[in-house]
């Protein structure tokens, strides 16, 4: 059992990147990525800690791209945390999350939800407040019943409190994942284009510009989109990774390693990745 997408403290997860590698150890995971969003502070102490607890970890990043519709989410596997440009790249992100986690602060307020910044960093963990921690500080307050209904009708894109903020082009976050030594692979590719032909002509782009991969096994993918996912990873000559996205309480029918309770990646997914990381275990 493998998962190859899971979150920790230091984006928006609940658990510390030592309590995941323990989580997989109890598990029995063989491996386990952690893809923070748009950081990788937590990769060091992640690693260390998959090697006291007998597990492979993998240091990972999840980066988002700009698009002109949809969300397009991109996977780093391998990366060395340290690299300058990627470090100075993922810090213009997260100022720009900073600034953004801030305008939607004033637009909740501006809507009459007497909330404070204090409350809502409390949600958070070592580093990166996010739009979950303004939707569990909601339903602290009894503002909203749960997280989806604090973005159907106020966080979500569209809504009256969202913000958009600064994103690398997607060809500029491949390029940023290769130079700092890491593989680059598409995240569940649904939430960027549903029509299965624009996909294949957008990720047949992304591929000339270094994609390695697509995410091909999601909890939340139907049997016929893995199997079309699949076929298209096949035909473009693209590896094919899979995760559970795992954040822990923010969203806690998703387990770390099986989602929703029978998903599973599969381990062959493994050692075509090891080949293209350049190593093994």
């Amino acid at each position: 059992m493998i998962d190859l997408h899971v979150h920790s403290t230091f984006s928006d997860g609940s658990d510390t990147p030592e309590a995941l590698a323990a989580a997989a150890g109890r598990l029995g995971l063989r491996a386990i990525a952690l893809t923070d969003h748009d950081n990788a502070n937590g990769v060091p102490a992640f690693l260390d800690a998959c090697r006291r607890h007998g597990v492979t970890g993998i240091g990972g990043v999840e980066i988002s791209a700009e698009v002109p519709s949809g969300t397009l989410h991109i996977l780093g596997y391998g990366i060395a945390p340290a690299h300058a440009e990627l470090r100075e790249s993922l810090d213009r992100i997260l100022d720009s999350r900073d600034w953004r986690n801030h305008e939607i602060l004033k637009r909740l307020q501006a809507l009459g939800f007497a909330l404070a910044w204090e409350e809502v960093a409390a949600f958070a963990g070592e580093d990166v407040v996010g739009r979950p921690h303004f939707a569990r500080a909601m339903i602290a307050r009894g503002y909203v019943r749960d997280s989806q209904d604090a973005f159907d009708r106020f966080l979500a894109k569209g809504q009256p409190a969202y913000v958009d903020r600064f994103r690398l082009a997607p060809e500029d976050g491949v390029r940023l994942i290769r130079a700092a030594g890491g593989v680059p692979v598409l995240a569940h590719p649904f939430t960027w284009i549903g029509e299965l032909a624009a996909l294949e002509s957008a990720l047949a782009g992304l591929h000339a510009h270094g994609l390695a991969g697509i995410e091909a096994y999601y909890p939340e993918h139907s049997a016929e989109q893995t199997v079309a996912y699949l076929r298209l990873a096949r035909k473009l000559g693209l590896l094919v990774t899979g995760g559970t996205d795992y954040h822990g309480a923010v969203n806690p029918q998703i387990r770390l390693g099986t989602g929703f309770g029978g998903f599973e990646v599969p381990d062959a997914v493994l050692e075509p990745l090891w080949k293209a990381m350049g190593r093994f275990p």
